[in-house]
């Protein structure tokens, strides 16, 4: 038990100094913070204490020359404060802010290498792999989430401790029991309290992060999904789930409010009761002649305005069991090894395009079993060669390997005379066109997510483009043309039209090698012969490495890879596998006969 809270010490030491060392480039701006803040503070000293001799005094009757210092005095703190109070926050908050938005940067410039292979997170000596929600929450909520960490836990503990020394001092100069009495209450508010704070809510608030992550995560899913949902009757089974998700979330929530309400109690009853026994002390003085009794209510008043440095800690150091949980989410795919590493040296320049595989292994796990074994192609440069297959057989997996999404780890693969894995990714994806069977378009216009694939092409270029793609006479048919949205994930286009965007993103791009995903997969005939037409018009020049399982034109294949279970069962001609009749002729019959049945 005592190793597990030692690690788990050690890790929140940890996650706090890396927490800490993020805002090294604002810490200038913290200090101005922590300085505007103390100023506030004591103005706000100031005010009530020059208030309190003023009103003290003027009780005596005395000329309004004896009372002009007292109230220039309060006219100046009255102002002061409102001045420094905004100027704290100003900075305080551009500066955050500023910084959250580089954290969000940062982030995702560390998500980008672990995508698209699988992204995986470790949880009790597991690998799993994140979901979606769970990810935007990381980049979102969790970073919203530090903003507590930067604007109330490190700036306002150098505030209370520069507001504690001053005040200490200046009790201490009417004695030091005022002094002694001042600093003992004052270090209960800002160390006892706010460490008490932190134990009863560092749990609670640790599971919060999680449980609304878990919950956003099973909102995106269920909106993603809900179609299916609502076909199969599942929408009171998936609502079950998020009621459970938020029962806890209001039981977490409830059980945070006990602890503030806590907090709050105590921070005010310890500042009450400095004030109630520095009266209790100082009236003696008073009375034996020790103590003016004017500043009687300065003391006292004095003692009051002191504790607003340190009402903000209790309720920053509870939530920062939260904090730590969300930098801790961040730290976890911050630190996640890239499934692949590029070389230190700049790529090679290939002698040409071709492609060649030999004695090619692979597997996603040390544990797991070999996806792919023993295979071996060449694909010449401006050929194409067409990898077919049952599902499951590693035909996807053969054409993520080649963009280097994974890293094989036996065998070779070669590009232009160069192994593959000495190019870096951005040089390699600098050759490579890919049309996938599930074509992603953003929320925005064809043009842009045409332009994607070059960002400075010209619109004549474009739209030469979207001809060779047989997509520019359909763009014309709509109201908007190019300028029309395409809905989220393109939803408003139907399958065809999306991968007639892809093709047409391809033909933009230009690059020698191209790399067809299941092109055609989902699509009716119809549709399917014109994506067809303009991949055959696409692959002209270029080394062309498509993945099917649908046997149709394969005609434009010069060579046909049959996968099975991982391994080249079969090769050759179109025409030289029907002849053979062994698993690409069944393959072949099966889809004919389907085909007729249809018909």
């Amino acid at each position: 038990m005592s190793s597990g809270n030692s690690t788990h010490t050690m890790n929140t030491t940890t996650t706090l100094r890396r927490l800490i060392s993020l805002a090294l480039p604002i810490r200038n701006w913290m200090l101005l913070a922590a300085l505007l803040g103390s100023l506030t503070v004591l103005s706000g000293i100031g005010l009530l204490t020059t208030s309190a001799y003023l009103i003290s005094g003027a009780a005596l009757h005395p000329s309004v020359a004896v009372l002009q210092v007292a109230i220039v005095g309060v006219r100046f703190f009255g102002i002061s404060r409102g001045v420094f109070r905004y100027l704290e926050r100003l900075v305080s908050h551009r500066a955050t802010f500023r910084l959250l938005s580089r954290l969000r940067v940062w982030f995702y410039s560390a998500l980008e290498p672990l995508i698209p292979a699988r992204l995986l997170e470790q949880q009790d000596g597991q690998q799993r792999e994140l979901r979606s929600g769970d990810i935007l929450r990381r980049a979102v909520s969790d970073i919203d989430t530090l903003q507590n960490f930067y604007i109330r836990v490190l700036a306002p503990p150098l505030v209370a401790v520069i507001i504690g020394i001053v005040m200490w001092i200046f009790f201490g100069f009417f004695g030091a029991v005022f002094g002694l009495i001042f600093i003992a209450f004052y270090l209960i508010s800002a160390v006892v309290i706010p460490w008490l704070s932190h134990l009863l809510g560092q749990r609670v608030n640790r599971e919060t992060v999680s449980t609304q992550a878990e919950l956003e995560a099973q909102l995106v899913d269920s909106v993603q999904g809900i179609a299916d949902l609502v076909a199969f009757g599942q929408e009171e089974r998936q609502e079950q789930q998020i009621q459970l998700l938020n029962k806890k979330m209001r039981r977490l929530q409830t059980t945070n409010s006990y602890v503030s309400g806590m907090q709050g109690t105590l921070t005010n009853l310890i500042m009450n009761l400095s004030a109630w026994t520095m009266l209790i002390v100082a009236i003696p003085y008073v009375m034996r002649g020790q103590l003016d009794g004017i500043l009687l209510a300065v003391l006292v008043l004095g003692a009051l305005a002191s504790f607003e440095s340190v009402l903000p800690l209790a309720g920053a150091f509870q939530q920062l069991g939260g904090s730590l949980e969300a930098a801790r989410r961040l730290f976890e795919v911050v630190d996640a090894k890239p499934a692949v590493q590029n070389p230190s040296i700049p790529s090679p320049t290939p002698a040409n395009h071709t492609i060649e595989a030999q004695h090619l292994n692979f597997r996603y796990a040390p544990a797991e079993s070999h996806v792919l074994q023993d295979i071996n192609f060449t694909l010449p440069q401006g050929k194409c060669i067409a990898i077919v297959g049952p599902s499951g057989s590693g035909k996807s997996t053969l054409a993520h390997l080649l963009l280097r999404f994974w890293d094989y780890q036996e065998g070779q693969i070669s590009l232009g005379e160069h192994p593959l894995h000495d190019y870096q990714q951005d040089d390699l994806y600098s050759l490579v066109s890919v049309v996938e069977q599930d074509t992603h378009l953003f929320n925005t216009t064809i043009r842009e997510n045409l332009l994607i694939a070059r960002k400075g092409a010209t619109e004549e270029e474009m739209i030469a483009a979207a001809k060779q793609a047989q997509l520019h006479d359909f763009v014309q048919t709509l109201p908007a043309g190019y300028d029309t949205q395409v809905g989220e994930q393109g939803l408003r286009l139907s399958g065809g039209e999306r991968q007639r965007v892809a093709i047409a993103r391809a033909f933009l791009k230009d690059t020698p090698i191209l790399i067809l995903d299941e092109p055609t997969v989902n699509l009716d005939a119809i549709t399917e012969r014109a994506v067809l037409d303009a991949i055959k018009a696409l692959r002209q020049s270029r080394t062309t490495f498509l993945v099917t399982h649908r046997l149709v034109e394969m005609d434009i294949a010069d060579e046909i890879l049959v996968l099975q279970a991982g391994h080249i069962a079969e090769r050759g001609t179109h025409t030289a596998l029907l002849q053979k009749e062994g698993l690409y002729w069944r393959m072949w019959q099966q889809q004919r006969s389907k085909a007729q049945t249809k018909a």
